[in-house]
């Protein structure tokens, strides 16, 4: 039987659980509001390594096998490990897979990966086809920088819509049985673009694409945005926070203190962030650490969790193209254990 509802939505009929969840950020992230909820925390950007992308391979690999002991399961027992990130051909994720010798399913969504890879993930398992998966993103200021921006020795000014990518990753391991919190339904997102060339201004490339998702998913499981305990998309700041309320009040979904965003939130206001956090590691951080802890206190019973991306390249960007943005979205209801 067809597990789609309306147009866009997945309702999954075993419900996968959230077995487990790790954190790991960098220094400056571990200064945030949310440092006492990180499994992990830096001492140092490069995390004692040669290169800032080989701290940002080790800081995934952390995450994955410390979700895994926190689950109480060896290496072995995940079928799979579906992971990505920001780097060319996602080498953080396919290097940790050589190292983990875990199978692998690589995913690109730039900053959405994290939900990408719980809706994907919920689908093998609720499908049957595996038992356990590990999902897990991670993301590096200093790797983002160089590859997207400018080489940081050069210390470039940033503009005021300018968000800092966040030093962090994190993992969830899904299982098709046992205790932990259930994902109920997946909301796959289309590539939406309203011709925003500015790389600067990430929020307003992919606040669009977060307004469609989530007017899909209200619309496909006849809820409303009051009908859930917290809705969190990703990286969008606070810029493109705005504008996705904006664009969904002009749809008929008014968000009210029940929403927030991750690149938001993770950063205080004396830390000098421009319009918030960002990242394939802002939003699996949070996820992985707060969220997850305030489902477990049962503060949250159904949250929306929805990371969103910016699909553009150092060669999309050269030859003058936009920037499309993307989002996927997971509901996730309390574990009623």
């Amino acid at each position: 039987m067809l597990k789609k509802v309306g147009e866009h939505t997945i309702k999954f009929a075993r419900s996968p659980r959230i077995a487990s969840s790790y954190a790991i950020v960098g220094p400056k992230e571990g200064l945030s509001p949310f440092a006492k909820y990180f499994d992990y925390v830096l001492k140092n950007d490069s995390f004692n390594e040669k290169s800032y992308e080989i701290a940002e391979r080790k800081m995934l690999e952390q995450s994955i096998t410390g979700a895994t002991e926190k689950a109480g399961l060896l290496a072995t027992d995940i079928d799979v490990l579906l992971s990505g990130d920001l780097l060319n051909q996602i080498i953080s994720a396919s290097f940790s897979a050589r190292q983990l010798q875990t199978a692998f399913i690589g995913l690109f969504g730039a900053c959405s990966t994290m939900t990408e890879c719980l809706a994907v993930g919920a689908c093998l398992i609720d499908g049957e086809f595996i038992e356990r998966c590990a999902c897990a993103t991670c993301s590096h200021f200093s790797t983002a920088e160089r590859q997207f921006r400018f080489p940081l020795e050069l210390g470039n000014q940033r503009p005021p819509t300018a968000q800092w990518t966040v030093t962090g990753a994190g993992c969830c391991i899904l299982a098709r049985n046992g205790k932990g919190h259930k994902i109920t339904h997946a909301t796959f997102g289309k590539v939406v673009d309203y011709g925003i060339n500015d790389m600067n201004n990430m929020g307003g490339a992919m606040a669009p694409a977060a307004a469609d998702t989530l007017k899909n998913l209200f619309l496909d499981t006849k809820t409303t945005p009051q009908d859930y305990d917290l809705i969190v998309t990703g990286d969008l700041g606070k810029l493109g926070s705005e504008i996705l309320i904006d664009l969904l009040e002009k749809e008929g979904f008014k968000l009210s203190s029940n929403y927030c965003d991750c690149g938001q939130m993770i950063f205080s206001n004396t830390q000098k962030a421009f319009m918030g956090g960002s990242g394939c590691g802002c939003s699996a951080s949070v996820i992985s650490s707060y969220i997850m802890s305030k489902l477990d206190s049962k503060e949250y019973k159904k949250i929306i969790l929805m990371s969103t991306g910016a699909l553009l390249s150092t060669t999309s960007t050269q030859q003058g193209e936009t920037i499309p943005g993307i989002a996927h979205a997971v509901v996730v209801e309390c574990d009623d254990n």
